[in-house]
């Protein structure tokens, strides 16, 4: 189990993270880059040319890369920080983790209310179990997360429902698969991001110790 909650993966690249010094798969990491501006901003995807620069996913660790000015050892020269990159990385994993689910939602892998979801859970289908965290406390336990699998609960309703094109979603699930797996890494990140280290957060159960 790596920081973050996630399971690692053999064969997963490492790198290291500038704030805690700690080498950790990617995938539990924000890579940032320097633009040719010498600015740095986040490269979520871990797709853009240049050298990255990685910082674990904890709301802690960015806010202190960014306070100690600890971008421009990690780019090796002076760098510009936006005072907004915090909030621009929780806003931009928010956007992956709902095109994860949305993308699961068209490929018939995820489905959302409380009916679907309870079959799907079931039939023993569903890998990943989410519930609005603003639902009602009594609706969502009357679901269990799936053997083996994850509980995400600190989406809210609003946010749930964007991904399944409605207002607000409480109930969701999705079957395993590669999407379910890229969903559960999204929403680590996110929620590390989201939530200090000391933060009681409803749906801290979720990721990984479903």
């Amino acid at each position: 189990m790596t920081r973050g909650g996630r399971d690692k993966q053999l064969g997963e690249p490492e790198r290291r993270c500038i704030v805690t010094g700690e080498t950790g798969p990617k995938a539990g990491l924000v890579r940032f880059v320097v633009g040719p501006d010498d600015t740095v901003f986040p490269d979520l995807a871990g797709k853009l040319p240049g050298r990255g620069i990685y910082v674990t996913a904890e709301r802690g660790a960015l806010e202190k890369a960014v306070a100690k000015r600890m971008f421009s050892k990690g780019a090796k020269k002076q760098v510009s920080v936006p005072e907004d990159l915090v909030a621009t990385v929780e806003a931009g994993l928010l956007r992956r983790l709902q095109d994860a689910i949305a993308m699961a939602r068209k490929a018939g892998q995820a489905v959302s209310g409380y009916e679907k979801v309870r079959t799907m859970l079931d039939r023993g289908e569903a890998r990943v179990l989410l519930q609005a965290s603003d639902g009602s406390q009594r609706g969502k336990g009357k679901l269990s997360t799936p053997e083996g699998g994850k509980w995400i609960g600190f989406l809210t309703a609003d946010e749930l429902g964007l991904a399944f094109g409605r207002d607000r979603t409480i109930h969701a699930s999705v079957a395993a698969g590669t999407l379910a797996r890229r969903i559960v890494e999204e929403a680590a990140r996110l929620k590390g991001i989201r939530h200090s280290a000391d933060e009681t957060v409803v749906g801290e159960k979720d990721i990984g110790n479903a």
